[in-house]
Parts: C-alpha cells; structure tokens; sequence
C-alpha cells in the first residue's frame, strides 16, 4: 500500500471548521435570545469560509479543485456502474461531490437570505435596508423556513453517509483528518501541494474572503440613495 496526500491542511482546516459553525449556526438559531448574537458572528464566518472554498476549490490543492471532482454525467454514470477509476473516488467521488456541492449551494443560500432577514423583535440582518419589506419578508420565510430545514437534512444525510461508508470499511474521516489516504501499490495518483507556500497562500485567501464579506456587510451601513 502507498500513502498519498489526498486533503491539504487548509481544505481539512475548511471542512472542521464548517462543521462546527453550521452545528452552531443551528443550536444558536434554536437558542434565540442572546444566542443570536453568536448566531451572527458564526453566519459571518460561514460566508468567509465559503467565499474561501470557492477560492481554494481554484487554486488549491489538487484533489481540491473543483476541476478533480466537478460531478459530470459521466463521472456518475462511472461511479453509479462501480466503474469508477481511483482518479474518481480518492478524493470526493461522484456522488460525494454531488453532496459538497449541495450543501455549498444551500448554505450559500442559507447566508445570502440571513444578511436580509428580519424577526421584527430585535434582530435583522445587516442588508435589510437596501431592500423592500416585501423582499425582507421573502427572506426571512426562506431563512426561517425551508432553508433551514433544508440544511439541517444535508447534515444529516452527510452524517449517515460517512457511517454508511464506515460500515463498508471505507473510513472517510481519517483522511480529512491525517489529510492521507492509503491506495494499493502500483495505483498512481498525484499528492495535493500541501508545503509552507501552499498554506501561506491558504491565509491570504482567507484573509481576501474576509476583507469581501466585511465589504458587504459594510454595504448595509451605508444609505440608500433616493
């Protein structure tokens, strides 16, 4: 068997990172009260670490790209018919790019509804002035409502799929964990770029994904012409 460096640290920073913002994203909602101050400051989070993932899922290591894993038709069809190369399945395979994907989407759905939410009692997200009521109100029911349930079902999902998987003896944690995936000898495939340069540009990309989240927020702070 040989090792390969299938998840840089940054993309494993993103992933446990991300888990732990949404499960608090979701206690804190639960909460209310006080909570919501958290709620906030964790949603704030969650929009860096997603404008970051777009950015890494460009420039960062190889079994990050978006290009290594993009679930095309015939990527699934392969997967589906378990004629799936190791190309396709040492990192996310098909399906599993289907799910990162979908849960991107929604939570990429869930912040973008937030900055336009309001409870009307003491809390609103930072961008309610820039729309109508009538869009406040649309976002709000989305954010309250379905988008929520919506992400909650994704987590869900992921987790059953990681035991499911755990029940195959096909351990998916460790990898995101040691960032290493054991593959039978003679198999070869290419380590995703994981050095001191790799993770120096991790920083300042999170630091880019930062500064645009603070400038949009920052755009609800300023008046509205007209």
């Amino acid at each position: 068997m040989t090792t390969v460096r299938i998840w840089d640290l940054p993309t494993r920073l993103f992933h446990w990172a991300l888990a732990a913002c949404v499960i608090g994203l979701i206690v804190s909602a639960k909460v209310g009260g006080d909570a919501m101050n958290w709620h906030f400051r964790l949603a704030y989070a969650v929009f860096t670490l997603l404008v970051f993932r777009v950015l890494w899922g460009l420039v960062g290591g190889h079994w990050s790209r978006f290009a290594t894993f993009f679930p095309t038709p015939g990527r699934i069809a392969r997967y589906l018919g378990g004629r799936a190369p190791a190309s396709e399945t040492a990192g996310h395979s098909a399906v599993g790019a289907l799910s990162v994907l979908a849960m991107m989407a929604a939570l990429v759905l869930q912040v973008a509804s937030g900055l336009f939410t309001d409870d009307e009692i003491a809390f609103a997200g930072p961008l309610t002035s820039l729309v109508s009521g009538d869009w406040v109100g649309r976002a709000t029911t989305w954010h309250k409502g379905w988008g929520q349930y919506l992400v909650i079902g994704l987590v869900v999902l992921h987790v059953v799929a990681v035991f499911a998987y755990l029940a195959r003896r096909k351990n998916l944690i460790g990898p995101m964990l040691t960032g290493d995936k054991r593959v039978a000898d003679g198999v070869a495939l290419p380590s995703s770029r994981d050095g001191a340069g790799n993770r120096v540009l991790a920083l300042v990309l999170l630091a880019v994904s930062a500064s645009v989240v603070y400038a949009v927020v920052q755009l609800g702070a300023t008046p509205a012409l007209g």
